[in-house]
């Protein structure tokens, strides 16, 4: 339906439509690093992916991120949607490559549900859905990894990373150094 708003809504439906329905992870090991910017998500990924010979993938996957910044400026739902479609797109390109080598993965779908709890979900860190809702579930339709590692850094370092990297600031970027509510969800 967005399709008519955002033209590049059906090349993301597309590829999402070439990927098998059940994802079947292969042999190799599939690793996720998750973290806000600026933790050191990179480097790492950089680093394991060499030392174990294996593969790195990205999330949103190389073949839709051209279109980021496009959805990243649409309504909170169409925004979800593109991210929730990387995530599936990814699943099969991690199926692939697994069957290949170790896979290392920076960021995945921890990203995308944190990102919406804490953005659909007012008021404070005790207002969050209880631990086993079922907002927390991975879905089961999707590839899932064998292990997920969060990087997290001393906030103020983090923005001090982020400061030398001289990008301009995401709006998700104002939104944890503006909202101290926000950070916490």
């Amino acid at each position: 339906q967005c399709a008519a708003r955002v033209p590049e809504a059906g090349a993301v439906l597309d590829l999402l439509e070439k990927c098998p329905e059940h994802q079947r992870k292969g042999s190799f090991p599939v690793v996720v690093f998750e973290g806000l910017d600026a933790t050191g998500k990179t480097t790492v990924t950089e680093s394991v992916k060499d030392t174990l010979h294996g593969v790195l993938l990205r999330s949103p996957p190389t073949c839709i991120s051209q279109w980021r910044t496009i959805f990243d400026d649409e309504p909170a739902p169409i925004k979800r949607a593109f991210y929730a479609a990387g995530n599936y797109i990814l699943a099969s390109e991690i199926a692939k490559a697994s069957t290949e080598a170790p896979v290392i993965i920076d960021r995945y779908w921890h990203s995308t549900a944190a990102y919406t709890i804490a953005t659909e979900i007012n008021g404070k860190v005790q207002d969050l859905p209880p631990v086993h809702d079922e907002v927390y579930q991975w879905p089961e339709d999707l590839l899932k990894p064998d292990l997920v590692l969060l990087l997290t850094v001393d906030p103020e370092e983090r923005v001090r990373r982020l400061q030398l990297r001289g990008l301009e600031k995401t709006k998700e970027e104002a939104e944890l150094e503006a909202n101290c509510l926000f950070r916490q969800r």
